[in-house]
């Protein structure tokens, strides 16, 4: 993007900005505004200090659909309140309200959220240790079994797998499906025939009737701190303390969370320049990653082997399906081309029924 079109497109996210707030209008002006934007996707991330000194954390966007943005916002501020008393009432970033529902400014074309500026502790290294990895399992274990207890509350959303995957289908088939997708005819063939494998198998399962909860999916080190227990050696000790990224947030099953935290587990590590291969969910350390989450909140065998189509479904929606309009383009030109010329076509070598002895009951 050329400089000057970069310099327009800051202007209307930072017009849109300026408008929210002052129709939100609690008497307070903006002082300072502070860019805060990873410059990897298409939203943008700003810091506004206020008059009083106090700081409130703006996104704002046009990707996508206002409705279901807001529909988004609307359940996690239900699962937040829902959430008071427990463990986890202050792990997710709250949403300024109006009237007890998230205050949204929409001009018909960008849309503005505010999220109070939580505490950030500490950030877990590049690279986990084993003990870490073990207690990272049995942390997000306990997480989402809190999830879980207050999903029946919350109503469903309108965008699901299904009706994404469902969309990518019937795109494939369209006359402009090439240049949409940034494809050729060759590779436009491969997306649809693993579009249809994934819907194939969510049909097959009863995918539909599995319990849903809500899930964060982008677990990356960048958006997640963490409170250590000083009682426990080296580092190895710790809970889930403050989180504030909500890009893909979804009310599905909790597998869509599992791709990331391999990667947060594994060998590699968070890292800058990135793939989105598959060898992270076959890694000893995702294992032991498996058996710390069993241990606290089992996972049937179905959802093991279905593991492979919630990684499925991540490569075609995120990558293929939103990623141009997501992720910067020369990332997503990047992460697109590594998608359908090598893990897609490599997925359906790896055997994840191989993941199973890490849910086997320890009587057996």
């Amino acid at each position: 993007m050329s400089s000057a079109v970069d310099a327009g497109v800051s202007r209307r996210h930072l017009d849109a900005i300026r408008n929210a707030w002052s129709e939100f209008d609690d008497g307070r002006r903006i002082a300072d505004i502070v860019e805060l934007s990873a410059m990897v996707s298409t939203n943008r991330v700003y810091r506004l200090v206020l008059d009083d000194g106090a700081a409130i954390i703006a996104k704002s966007s046009n990707y996508g659909s206002f409705f279901l943005f807001a529909e988004d916002h609307d359940r996690l501020h239900r699962c937040t309140r829902l959430l008071s008393g427990g463990p986890y009432e202050d792990f997710m970033a709250g949403m300024l309200t109006a009237d007890d529902r998230p205050f949204i400014f929409y001009d018909g074309e960008m849309w503005v959220v505010f999220y109070t500026e939580v505490e950030v502790r500490d950030r877990l290294p590049a690279i986990l240790s084993e003990a870490q990895v073990d207690n990272l399992g049995a942390e997000i274990a306990r997480f989402h079994r809190a999830t879980h207890s207050v999903a029946r509350l919350l109503p469903p959303t309108s965008k699901t797998v299904t009706s994404d995957a469902v969309n990518l289908f019937e795109m494939t088939a369209s006359r402009r499906a090439g240049e949409e997708l940034g494809l050729d005819p060759s590779r436009l063939d491969l997306v649809r025939r693993h579009t249809h494998r994934f819907l194939m198998a969510v049909h097959e399962s009863g995918y539909d009737y599995w319990p849903k909860m809500p899930v964060l999916i982008d677990w990356n080190l960048g958006n997640f701190s963490v409170e250590p227990d000083p009682g426990v050696a080296d580092g190895a000790g710790f809970r889930l303390f403050s989180r504030w990224d909500y890009d893909w947030f979804r009310i599905e099953t909790r597998l869509l969370d599992f791709y990331f935290l391999s990667r947060v587990s594994s060998r590699t590590g968070d890292r800058t320049t990135f793939s989105y291969g598959v060898h992270t969910l076959f890694e000893p350390r995702f294992r032991r990653f498996l058996r710390a989450y069993h241990a606290v909140f089992p996972l049937a065998e179905r959802e093991v082997l279905f593991l492979k189509e919630a990684y499925r479904f991540f490569l075609l929606n995120y990558v293929v399906r939103e990623g141009r309009h997501f992720f910067r383009e020369d990332i997503w030109r990047h992460l697109l081309r590594d998608v359908v010329d090598r893990h897609l076509p490599d997925l359906d070598r790896h055997d994840f029924s191989s993941l199973l002895v890490e849910i086997e009951s320890d009587e057996e």
